[in-house]
């Protein structure tokens, strides 16, 4: 699991989710399918420090967990 993800079961039931706060990995990974660019993360999420590494990371997992 990419450091910047981590998992909590007293956090969102146990959902993966970015390290520090309450988003889940789903809701990152579906607003980067959608095109969101690392400014709209920044912009919508400003408390949130994401690089484009971590967001390759992100949707890496993502994807390997919906392969699963």
């Amino acid at each position: 699991m990419p450091d910047i993800i981590e998992t909590n079961p007293k956090v969102l039931g146990g959902q993966p989710v970015i390290k520090g706060t309450r988003i889940p990995v789903a809701r990152v990974a579906a607003l980067y399918i959608q095109g969101y660019k690392i400014k709209d993360f920044k912009n919508d999420y400003p408390y949130l420090d994401i690089t484009k590494k971590d967001l390759r990371n992100i949707f890496a997992y993502y994807e390997h967990q919906l392969e699963r």
